[in-house]
């Protein structure tokens, strides 16, 4: 049933990821986009810009998004597709829910010990790749099936020089000049307003 096989993927994502909603978005991509094929790469990239824009999580946004998407797909009427919705929602954040409540009971005992201080600080590396991953999942298309793999630009992403330009500009002006991230946006969406 496709309830379960949604409930168990994204009970999965939110196991498996460590870092917050953008680390997530490659293992949800790999998961909805290669594993089932619920969404194609184009879809997926429309998917992490709506999830951007609306409040709250970028993981829980996705994963309420696919819900009621896949469940639609099926030919499901709205009201299924809110049960979609609630149920890959539900099962993204039950394992955050159930480390956090584990660690609040064990946290004064093991805060001191030398294995957990490592553990944390081991992660943090493993956040900031998650995270480098994502970007380059919404930029190229890698098929690793087959004989060989290939790489290329997914092109619906970044259609011509002016996306490139609203891009890089957007990296310079956080990195560089420590821009405040709404003024980036806001000035993104402007400049895309005007070029296209």
């Amino acid at each position: 049933m496709i309830f379960i096989e949604l409930f168990f993927t994204f009970f999965l994502i939110g196991t498996f990821t460590i870092g917050g909603g953008y680390a997530m978005l490659s293992l949800i991509q790999y998961q909805v986009v290669t594993v089932h094929g619920w969404i194609t790469d184009t879809a997926f990239a429309d998917m992490v810009a709506v999830s951007q824009m609306t409040p709250g999580p970028i993981g829980i946004n996705s994963a309420t998004y696919i819900g009621y998407s896949v469940i639609e797909s099926t030919g499901a009427g709205p009201l299924m597709g809110m049960l979609g919705s609630f149920t890959a929602t539900f099962a993204v954040i039950l394992p955050s829910f159930l480390i956090v409540l584990f660690i609040v009971k064990t946290y004064n005992r093991i805060r001191d010990n030398n294995l957990f201080k490592g553990t944390m600080k081991s992660l943090r590396p493993v956040v900031i790749g998650l995270i480098g991953s994502a970007a380059l999942v919404l930029i190229f298309d890698v098929d690793l099936s087959g004989d060989g793999y290939r790489v290329g630009i997914i092109r619906d992403n970044f259609s011509d020089w002016k996306s490139w330009a609203i891009a890089a500009s957007a990296f310079v002006a956080a990195f560089r000049f420590k821009v405040h991230p709404i003024l980036i946006i806001a000035a993104s969406g402007l400049s895309g307003w005007l070029l296209f």
